[in-house]
């Protein structure tokens, strides 16, 4: 008898379980929506597979822990709060491991990650060099990685203005990245944004979209 109770507590907790992280999910996505100005439901049921039913009485209980306000589509200051958004950037030229192996740590830090992407002129401007692929392919590129949840194109005159449209509570730097951390860190107190600043290490210091364009040249557009 006790081992049949104990085997029902253990299928309630794992219940209890999959309900948070369903509704962790939500949110989640419901914050993407609301950075890109787009409606959640539809979304929602594509990413979810949820039925509109189960997605709308989910809804109903994030409405209930006032986390989603009553328009249905978008999260409160709670709701926000619950969420750890990661904000990472970079160039994005070329994908190699480290980029994944990077992003896979950025994603681990946090339950959302958006990755923002240089814009060509700023990317003239970090790597001396144009870019193989224009900032709306790079975009393209990095979205369609499973790890992200959102990327976006950055602002070339101030990159506290994404910062301060994603408010992000981690902000990741990849290891070869030139930002300075103090750079950040008193960026983000101008904006009274109160984000953590963390350093990744790549696993695969190696690989580089430098050294991979160094090492096919002008040959790389073949390939």
């Amino acid at each position: 008898k006790n081992v049949i109770f104990s085997d029902e507590l253990k299928r309630g907790s794992k219940i209890e379980k999959t309900l948070e992280q369903s509704q962790k999910t939500i949110l989640s996505i419901m914050y993407v929506c609301q950075i890109e100005g787009k409606e959640a439901l539809e979304i929602l049921k594509k990413k979810t597979m949820f039925s509109e039913d189960i997605i709308n009485s989910e809804i109903d209980k994030l409405i209930k822990n006032q986390l989603v306000n009553e328009d249905r589509n978008s999260l409160t200051e709670k709701g926000r709060s619950s969420l750890c958004v990661v904000l990472a950037g970079g160039v994005f030229d070329i994908i190699h491991p480290g980029h994944i192996h990077t992003l896979n740590a950025a994603k681990e830090l946090g339950d959302v990650l958006v990755v923002v992407v240089a814009t060509d002129n700023t990317a003239v401007k970090m790597k001396k060099r144009r870019p193989l692929h224009a900032q709306e392919q790079r975009q393209e590129l990095v979205n369609s990685l499973s790890t992200v949840d959102l990327c976006l194109i950055g602002q070339e005159d101030d990159i506290f203005k994404t910062v301060n449209h994603v408010k992000p509570q981690i902000i990741a730097l990849g290891y070869d990245q030139i930002h300075q951390e103090k750079f950040i860190t008193e960026g983000c107190k101008k904006i009274k944004l109160d984000a953590k600043v963390a350093r990744l290490q790549s696993p695969i210091p190696e690989s580089s979209s430098s050294k991979i364009q160094k090492e096919y040249g002008e040959s790389i557009h073949g390939i």
